[in-house]
C-alpha cells in the first residue's frame, strides 16, 4: 500500500515521540528494583500508563477490528474484559498484592505452598505470556508488512528491535512513561476514527445498511452463511454471536488474566501508595472499554467496504463477480492500518499507523518485562547467588532475558502468519488464569487453609485441561473446563485442611 510524506512524516514522528520517552526513561533506572518495579515512585498516571500500555495492544486494538471485521459486537469481550479485570484488580487485589511483601504473583504462592509451586507455575505461567508475545509479534508483523514492502522476516525482526529498545532501557519506566505517551495518541486515534466513521456510514445505523446491502444474501454473505438481513443482523449487533459460551468465557479469560498476569501486578507495585495505585487501576477499567467500541466501528466499517484476498477467490473459483468498489486485502488482520490509509487525513493517518505501531510493540514489551521477571526472580534467582545477591547482574540478565524472549516470539511468528491475533490473546489470558488465579487467591486470603500438594496439582491440571480442550474443540471456551478442575483440586484441599497435607512439596 502507497503511504504518501505526510504518512511517513507523521508515523516517524510518533515512533520517535514514544521510543524517545522510553530511553529517556532509562535515567531513572539505577537497579533491578527500578528496572522491574519503578521502586514504587509512580503516581496515578504512570501505574495507568504501565497497565494500559501492556493491556491496550494489538489484540485490543488491531485484533479487535479484525475480529469486528467478522464477528461485529462480540469483539468488544477482549476491552470489557480487560477493563472489568482492572476494575476488580482495584477495588480487591491492590492492598493485598501491595502488603504481601512480594513482586511476583509466584512469590505469593511460594510463600504459601512451597518453592515447587513456585517453580511450576512460574515456568507455565511464562508460556502463556509468551502465546500472548507472539501475537504482538504477529499483530506488529501485519502492520508494517500492509504499510511497507516487507517480507515477514525483516517486519518481524523490526517489531523485536523496537519492542526491545522501548524497554529494555527503562523497564517498568520505559513501559509506565511510555504507556502514557501512547495513551493520548490512541484515545485521540481512536476518537477521531469513531467520529469519522460515523460521519462517513451516516451513524450506526448506516453502517448497518451498507453491510445488510453487501452480505445479506449475497455471494459475499453466503461464503459467511450470511443468507438474509436477520442473519447480518444476529452475526454483527450481538455480544455473543460466536456462541454465549465461547464469548463470555473470552471475556472471563481476559478479567483472570488481568488478575493473574505479572505485568500488570508490577503496575500496581510501582505505586507510590496504595491510593495511587488503586486510582491508576480504576483509570485502566474507566479507559480501555471505550477503546474498544471505536475499534469496532473501524471494523464494521471497513466489513462493508473491504473484501479479503481469500474471499475475493472464493468469489471468482464460484463463477460470480466481486462487487464493485471493494478494497481488497490480504488478510483481515491489515483492517485497522488499511483504515489509516485510507479514510483519514494523511498525516493524521501516519500518526493513527505509528501510535497502533508502538501500542504493539508496548504491549509485547511489556509482556516481555512481565515474563523476564518471573524468570528472573522465581527461577534464575534461585539457581545462581549471584543473580539473586547482585543488583548490576540482575539488571543485565533481565534485560538480556528479555531480549531472548523477544527474538523466540519473533520465530513463532514468522512460522504463523495468518493467525488470528485475538485466539493467542483469548488463549494466553486462559491459560495465565488457569495457572496463576485459584492458588494466588489461596495465598492472600486463605492462608494456613490448603496444603501445598493441591496447590501444586492445581497448576499443572488447570492448564492442562485448557489446552487438552482447545484441542478437542469443545462446544464451550475451554477455560471453563480448565477452571472447574482447578476449584475441585482447590476445595477438595480446603475441604481436608492443612493437617491433611504436607505445607509444600519440596
Amino acid at each position: 500500500m502507497h503511504l504518501s510524506a505526510l504518512h511517513v512524516l507523521g508515523l516517524i514522528a510518533t515512533i520517535a515521540i514514544i521510543v524517545g520517552v522510553g530511553v529517556w526513561s532509562g535515567k531513572k533506572v539505577s537497579s533491578a528494583e527500578d528496572f522491574s518495579g519503578g521502586s514504587g515512585k509512580a503516581g496515578p498516571w504512570i501505574v495507568c500508563g504501565a497497565i494500559m500500555g501492556t493491556l491496550v495492544s494489538g489484540q485490543a486494538t488491531i485484533g479487535t477490528a479484525q475480529l469486528a471485521f467478522n464477528y461485529g459486537m462480540s469483539a468488544w469481550w477482549f476491552t470489557l474484559g480487560s477493563g472489568i479485570g482492572c476494575l476488580i484488580l482495584a477495588v480487591a487485589y491492590v492492598v493485598p498484592l501491595r502488603r504481601s511483601g512480594c513482586s511476583t504473583l509466584l512469590q505469593i504462592v511460594s510463600k504459601e505452598y512451597g518453592p515447587k509451586a513456585e517453580a511450576l507455575g512460574s515456568a507455565l505461567c511464562s508460556i502463556g505470556i509468551f502465546v500472548s508475545v507472539v501475537a504482538q509479534v504477529l499483530a506488529a508483523t501485519a502492520l508494517l508488512t500492509t504499510i511497507l514492502p516487507l517480507n515477514h522476516l525483516t517486519a518481524a525482526l523490526i517489531s523485536i528491535v523496537l519492542m526491545a529498545f522501548y524497554v529494555v532501557f527503562g523497564g517498568m519506566w520505559g513501559a509506565g512513561m511510555g504507556g502514557v505517551a501512547k495513551l493520548i495518541l490512541l484515545y485521540v486515534s481512536s476518537i477521531v476514527g469513531g467520529v469519522l466513521v460515523f460521519g462517513l456510514a451516516h451513524g450506526f445505523s448506516g453502517v448497518m445498511e451498507t453491510l445488510n446491502a453487501l452480505l445479506a444474501g449475497t455471494g459475499l454473505g453466503n461464503l459467511s452463511g450470511l443468507s438474509d438481513s436477520g442473519a447480518v443482523h444476529s452475526r454483527f449487533t450481538s455480544l455473543i454471536a460466536r456462541g454465549a459460551s465461547k464469548d463470555i468465557g473470552s471475556g472471563l479469560s481476559l478479567i483472570l488474566g488481568v488478575l493473574s498476569t505479572q505485568t500488570y501486578a508490577q503496575g500496581v507495585w510501582s505505586g507510590k501508595s496504595d491510593s495511587a495505585a488503586r486510582k491508576g487501576s480504576l483509570l485502566s477499567a474507566l479507559l480501555i472499554p471505550p477503546i474498544g467500541i471505536a475499534c469496532i466501528l473501524i471494523g464494521l466499517y471497513m466489513r462493508g467496504h473491504c473484501i479479503t484476498a481469500d474471499e475475493a477467490a472464493a468469489l471468482q473459483a464460484a463463477g460470480q463477480t466481486i462487487p464493485d468498489g471493494l478494497t481488497q486485502i490480504a488478510s483481515t488482520s491489515q483492517v485497522f492500518p488499511v483504515f489509516a490509509v485510507t479514510h483519514l487525513p494523511k498525516l493524521l493517518g501516519g500518526v493513527v499507523l505509528g501510535t497502533l505501531f508502538m501500542t504493539v510493540v508496548g504491549g509485547g514489551s511489556g509482556l516481555a518485562l512481565g515474563m523476564a521477571s518471573i524468570l528472573v526472580t522465581d527461577i534464575f534467582a534461585r539457581k545462581s547467588k549471584r543473580v539473586r545477591e547482585n543488583s548490576r547482574t540482575t539488571l543485565l540478565v533481565t534485560r538480556g532475558t528479555i531480549l531472548g524472549i523477544l527474538i523466540v516470539a519473533a520465530v513463532v511468528a514468522i512460522l504463523v502468519p495468518g493467525a488470528m491475533i485475538n485466539d493467542f490473546g483469548f488463549l494466553s489470558m486462559g491459560l495465565r488464569g488457569a495457572v496463576v488465579f485459584l492458588p494466588l487467591c489461596g495465598g492472600l486470603w486463605l492462608k494456613g487453609k490448603i496444603a501445598g500438594q493441591y496447590a501444586v496439582v492445581s497448576i499443572v491440571t488447570g492448564p492442562a485441561a485448557v489446552l487438552a480442550g482447545k484441542l478437542l474443540g469443545l462446544p464451550f471456551d475451554p477455560l471453563f473446563l480448565g477452571m472447574a478442575v482447578c476449584a475441585v483440586i482447590m476445595t477438595f484441599g480446603l475441604l481436608r485442611g492443612r493437617s491433611a497435607g504436607k505445607k509444600e512439596i519440596v
